[in-house]
């Protein structure tokens, strides 16, 4: 039960049209007074039900101050005001990390006890994310910006529901028995593949923690992990719980830092044996140099996208409005896969866009510690500058500004949700990553055209297609390059169906079965038999 409810809450699929009913065409003219009432609101910020606790580096099972004693200042997004200081991890620490980690797995308990034995410690901590939920979702909420329910009701008992999913494979990963053509016994052992370095990002950074350690856990692996500049809060609460689980010493390592110092350093230690990244396709890139030129250790990349969205000509135009707001503006935007290219059928394209644009004036943007808010702040000043000037660019380019356009208030880094219309494929806000709440409405004629524009995309993520036709349906899901195709449903992530992309969105896939090779080496076992019984 607890796992279709999380689905249900952070996907969307068909609506009954009457709930649209007050969205659309109610609202022309009056965005302005609107989002005058909402910036006055957005002065007196709520105080956070939460006191920060941990802010060291977490190495060896210990909390500790960064060999520097270096520290840096975590910002909250709704005001930039600074809410802790924080321990800057750099190339020593990340050492120091590794050293713990590579013991951890040469000579401790973990990679030696059962796997049910580990099965059972991540049991443990999925209960204790648990309990502390809401503890926790308000750190996330404090440090991201993103809605405290969103956090609290969605992403929280996504977190547990992926360890626990993790937990019953950790005693399923096993080899086979291989037939020979000679008088040999061969064997394959499915074996951990040792130190992994996992570095994660800010716009889900439990979520996304919980992706990558899940089932390096569960394969028996140590973990040097680094969380995201912007988002170091939570993940050192959740270290915390981790070995109030059981987890033994040096297993799992938290190093806060910057990508140029700390993060390059998990990427090229020469005695880190894999890297997982989750981020920008230009990071990514760099992470793959400094793992090639380093040990060339085994590399998984989740990277970014511009994911389209179509809207073919058979489509109920209310729902499929409602649909496409929530696969772009979603979590502020800040989300990989986004639909953020969304292609409607001249047949609808006019009718669309005019309840898009209602849609966006009617988004309830303010303070995410309040009940009923569906749009914070962006993360911080560099993404909150990055959109308004894309933004920019999509006026500059003659794309048809139909609703936002503009910061809101005087503090922090809330944006007005946005949507343009005539929006050609060569202006930058149909082709760049902008990672916010800015909508881009293109026209398409048919098929052959749609399947072409959606496909001349560096990226390959993700795409959502919106029709009532099963021909329809089947021959976009097969044409579109890309790792996943959501049809009259959006953003459905359920930990067993296997996310990543194709192209420059990325190298392997996440969650569900598939994870689990990212992090077992694959060993051939072959002896020689005489005389057996049989072959």
């Amino acid at each position: 039960m607890a796992s279709r409810r999380v689905s249900s809450l952070i996907s969307r699929s068909f609506m009954s049209s009457s709930s649209l009913l007050s969205l659309t065409g109610k609202n022309r003219g009056g965005g302005a007074h609107r989002y005058s009432s909402l910036a006055a609101a957005l002065e007196n910020p709520i105080t956070p039900p939460v006191k920060v606790e941990h802010t060291q580096l977490l190495i060896n099972g210990q909390f500790v101050d960064s060999a520097s004693g270096k520290t840096f200042p975590t910002l909250d997004p709704r005001t930039g005001e600074v809410i802790a200081q924080v321990a800057e991890g750099d190339v020593e620490d990340v050492n120091r990390a590794v050293l713990a980690a590579r013991k951890a797995f040469d000579q401790g308990p973990w990679p030696r006890m059962t796997a049910y034995d580990r099965s059972r410690i991540l049991y443990r901590f999925a209960d204790l994310i648990e309990q502390h939920n809401d503890e926790i979702a308000a750190l996330e909420t404090w440090d991201n910006g993103k809605p405290y329910e969103q956090s609290a009701k969605v992403e929280l008992p996504m977190v547990a529901r992926v360890f626990r999913y993790y937990a019953g494979w950790a005693d399923k990963i096993h080899g086979m028995t291989v037939p020979g053509d000679g008088s040999h016994h061969v064997q394959t052992l499915h074996e951990p593949i040792g130190v992994a370095g996992q570095i994660i990002p800010w716009n889900f950074p439990l979520l996304m923690l919980s992706w990558k350690l899940g089932p390096a856990l569960a394969c028996g692996n140590t973990i040097v992990l680094k969380t995201a500049e912007q988002t170091p809060l939570s993940a050192l609460l959740v270290g915390k719980l981790l070995h109030e689980a059981g987890l033994p010493e040096g297993v799992v390592n938290i190093v806060s830092g910057f990508g140029a110092t700390a993060g390059a350093a998990v990427a090229s230690h020469m005695d880190i044996d894999k890297v997982a990244f989750t981020g920008s396709t230009d990071v990514g890139k760099i992470i793959l140099d400094l793992a090639s030129k380093s040990n060339l250790k085994a590399v998984t990349l989740e990277l970014g996208g511009k994911s389209p969205f179509i809207v073919c000509k058979d489509a109920d135009v209310d729902q499929a409005v409602e649909l496409a707001h929530f696969a772009l503006f979603f979590n502020q935007g800040q989300c990989c896969c986004a639909g953020s290219r969304t292609f409607v059928h001249e047949r609808v394209y006019d009718e669309f866009v005019e309840k898009a644009k209602a849609r966006a004036n009617n988004r309830v943007v303010g303070d995410p510690f309040k009940s009923g808010i569906e749009q914070g702040p962006q993360v911080d000043s560099e993404q909150f500058k990055k959109i308004l000037k894309y933004i920019k660019h999509g006026v500059d380019s003659g794309a048809t500004l139909q609703a936002g356009g503009d910061r809101l208030g005087s503090k922090g880094y809330y944006i007005q949700p946005t949507v343009f219309s005539d929006v050609k494929d060569d202006m930058l806000i149909a082709k760049d990553e902008i990672f916010g709440p800015v909508q881009t409405i293109l026209k398409f004629k048919d098929l052959d055209e749609v399947i072409a524009r959606a496909n001349n995309s560096r990226y390959g993520l993700a795409a959502g297609v919106f029709t009532q036709n099963l021909d329809t349906a089947n021959r976009l899901s097969r044409a579109l390059r890309v790792g996943t195709v959501w049809i009259n449903c959006y953003d459905v992530l359920d930990i067993t169906i296997p996310f990543g992309g194709y192209k420059m969105s990325g190298i392997g896939r996440e969650k569900g079965i598939y994870s689990l090779s990212n992090y077992l080496q694959v060993k051939a076992v072959v002896t020689s038999l005489k005389n057996p019984a049989w072959l």
